[in-house]
């Protein structure tokens, strides 16, 4: 009943989706971005449950609480302590490694304050699993969520960030004031 409450409320606030995953994709990271308001979630699972995604997601552990936090463990999420060193890194490309099908979704900004360096456990987890970087979108001028390009990991972390800020250079945030691609 939960997922189809999301399905049906981004069917009924008029969203429209993107492109899905490349055919035969079995294993990424994926990217998601912008993230300056809680509403990102509400149409980014709206459109996770659409694509069938069936992703898992890092959270801040302060959300897997009552009452929400059997929804965001129904929904994939991964409580993560911000606060510590975890080898989350690690653990993440040891969860990649041993699914035979894994979709890890990052909100790589880590924070819905606006932020010029973002978090860069995505692209090592991705460079460590061998796995494409799948860059998706919730663009609230287009009211469209989904699916832009995806690459390999270079190993050239400046390189590849540059072309994760030209796709979103583009994307319109609920509060564009709150967001900035990656320098």
């Amino acid at each position: 009943m939960l997922k189809a409450f999301f399905k049906w409320y981004y069917n009924f606030s008029g969203w429209k989706l993107g492109n899905r995953l490349p055919e035969g994709l079995k294993k990424c990271v994926m990217v998601v971005a912008p993230h300056t308001s809680g509403w990102d979630f509400i149409y980014g699972m709206g459109a996770n449950l659409h694509l069938e995604l069936n992703a898992t997601y890092l959270a801040k552990k302060e959300l897997f609480k009552w009452p929400f936090k059997k929804m965001f463990l129904t929904l994939g999420g991964v409580p993560v302590d911000r606060g510590k060193k975890n080898k989350m890194t690690e653990a993440m490309v040891e969860y990649i490694n041993t699914h035979e099908i894994a979709t890890i979704v990052f909100p790589a900004e880590g924070t819905r304050k606006r932020v010029t360096k973002w978090k860069r456990g995505f692209y090592h987890v991705a460079l460590g699993a061998n796995v494409p970087i799948v860059l998706a979108y919730i663009d609230y001028k287009e009211k469209k969520a989904g699916i832009g390009p995806s690459f390999m990991p270079s190993g050239d972390i400046e390189k590849d960030f540059k072309i994760i800020a030209e796709f979103y250079k583009n994307i319109t945030a609920r509060n564009p004031e709150n967001f900035a691609v990656p320098e």
